[in-house]
């Protein structure tokens, strides 16, 4: 069953998944408790991996290569982005 998970590509949707169903609890918490994560950096951090998912699962689609090319480029905005607001350091620490 894994093979085959992986093999066609399926098991990048059930990462996927596994994601948003993290990022529903995480952002959950957040609103509920006011702790944990902001949103907009969760948002940032996951939206870079998520891109690079998304372009995997381009990959084993056979996708045209410009579905390919603007996951990757996705990805590589959110992670600049990530960086940007690291540099910055944490809201506590402004």
């Amino acid at each position: 069953m894994l093979q085959e998970l992986i093999e066609s590509g399926r098991i990048v949707d059930v990462m996927l998944v596994f994601v948003i169903l993290e990022v529903a609890l995480l952002l959950g918490y957040h609103w509920l408790t006011g702790r944990g994560i902001p949103a907009r950096w969760l948002l940032i951090n996951i939206g870079a991996g998520g891109s690079l998912m998304l372009a995997l699962r381009a990959v084993f689609a056979e996708a045209e290569w410009w579905v390919v090319a603007t996951c990757l480029v996705a990805a590589l905005v959110f992670h600049v982005a990530d960086l940007a607001q690291r540099w910055r350091g944490t809201p506590a620490e402004r």
